[in-house]
C-alpha cells in the first residue's frame, strides 16, 4: 500500500484484488460433475444383450470383450476398431495369458452368422483359445 500526501490529506491507494473463491467453486463442481457422468461414457456401445437363465461367474477384473452392434461395428474394451486392429491387440494382450477368454457381446438384433464369423475370426485369426458369447440375465 501506497500513502500519498495531497493537500495535507493522507489517503491510501489500494490495489483491487479478484476473489478466487467463486472460480474454485465452480472448478469442484464441474470435477465433480465429470467423476460422476465418467462412467456413463464407459458404456456408451447400445447392444442389447440376448437374455439367457444362467449367470455365469467371470472376473471383472482386465476382461477382454469385443463387442458388435446392429449396424456390424466392432468395439473393444468399448472403442471403436477393425478387424485387423483387433486381431492385433488380441494378440498382444493374449500373449502372456494364451487361455484367457474373450466375452464377444453381439446385439441380438445381429444376424447369428456374423456372430459365428466374429468367433471363427477371433479363434483363427486371433489364436483365442476360449471365445464366451455374453448374455443379459433374464427376468424370471
Amino acid at each position: 500500500m501506497s500513502r500519498f500526501r495531497r493537500r495535507g490529506k493522507r489517503f491510501t491507494l489500494s490495489m483491487p484484488e479478484v476473489s478466487l473463491t467463486p472460480l474454485i467453486d465452480t472448478a469442484l463442481t464441474l470435477l465433480i460433475i465429470f467423476m460422476v457422468t465418467a462412467h456413463m461414457f464407459h458404456n456408451s456401445i447400445l447392444i442389447q444383450l440376448p437374455k439367457g437363465h444362467v449367470k455365469e461367474d467371470r472376473e471383472a477384473k482386465e476382461e477382454l470383450v469385443v463387442a458388435l452392434d446392429k449396424q456390424g461395428s466392432l468395439y473393444f474394451e468399448g472403442k471403436p476398431i477393425t478387424q485387423t486392429g483387433l486381431i492385433k491387440i488380441l494378440k498382444q494382450k493374449l500373449e502372456k495369458q494364451p487361455s484367457k477368454p474373450v466375452f464377444v457381446q453381439g446385439d441380438q438384433g445381429v444376424e447369428y452368422g456374423k456372430v459365428i464369423d466374429l468367433v471363427d475370426m477371433l479363434k483363427i485369426r486371433g489364436g483365442v483359445e476360449y471365445v464366451a458369447l455374453s448374455t443379459e440375465k433374464a427376468k424370471s
